[in-house]
């Protein structure tokens, strides 16, 4: 094992939405999208963040350890962790040696041989799907929808415990024809055994205005809990 450094933004000790059960979250520093909805832009920026070794990062999850049980451990988010698979890699192979379980937070948009090397080290993936139309990809996210597929694609061949997940903002993809595309998408990929649709919120209105950044969707009303539970009606099979 290298001594590599990764660049980190943030560590959340005990987290609960962030994967199965209780875990320790680390949230990597850099991201090659520009969500017009993201919540954390500080991490957008690669070469800033506190850099830490995958031992230092691994020896600190396995104080949490007895928090884990069966179900939790830890996961790597962002930012994008894609950015920094090779040091991702190594952060989960050491988990694995201490009997922690893997989870990887991302967008899906960078297939490399260092990413396939991670996933051949992680235990589920939460892949953002964040529209199901290609144009509304391509205005809000700034890649295509067919990239994250093919991510998708690769999860299933490989048999990767799989979790969509999609913020729903209100206008944009909170429709029934949105969400039933999203469960088609599952459907076709035997890997996706859940799907997590996130209410669209503007608490990060904050960090936008402390960077002096605009926050594109800062007209766009956030997501109300009942429509939320309206739309998983239509996917009760993956809740």
């Amino acid at each position: 094992m290298s001594e590599m450094k990764g660049r980190v933004h943030s560590i959340q000790s005990l987290g609960t939405v962030d994967g199965p059960g209780v875990r320790f979250v680390v949230f990597m520093q850099g991201c090659n999208l520009r969500c017009k909805c993201c919540h954390n832009p500080d991490t957008w920026e690669l070469f800033s963040g506190t850099e830490y070794t995958a031992k230092e990062i691994v020896s600190k999850a396995v104080r949490y350890k007895e928090y884990f049980s069966k179900k939790g451990g830890i996961t790597l988010s962002g930012g994008e962790p894609l950015l920094q698979a090779d040091f991702a890699k190594e952060v989960f192979a050491l988990c694995h040696e201490n009997d922690i379980n893997t989870c990887l937070d991302t967008s899906g948009n960078i297939l490399s041989n260092s990413v396939k090397e991670l996933l051949s080290y992680t235990d589920r993936v939460l892949l953002d799907v964040k529209y199901t139309d290609d144009t509304l990809y391509k205005e809000n996210v700034g890649c295509h929808l067919g990239v994250v597929l093919d991510f998708l694609s690769y999860l299933d061949e490989k048999s990767i415990p799989t979790t969509l997940r999609q913020v729903i903002i209100p206008t944009i993809n909170d429709d029934e024809e949105n969400i039933l595309k999203l469960k088609a998408i599952a459907d076709a990929h035997e890997c996706v055994d859940k799907i997590e649709l996130l209410p669209f919120k503007k608490i990060c209105q904050t960090k936008y205005d402390n960077l002096n950044v605009e926050f594109p969707f800062s007209h766009i009303n956030q997501a109300k809990e009942s429509d939320i539970n309206a739309l998983k009606q239509h996917i009760p099979e993956y809740s």
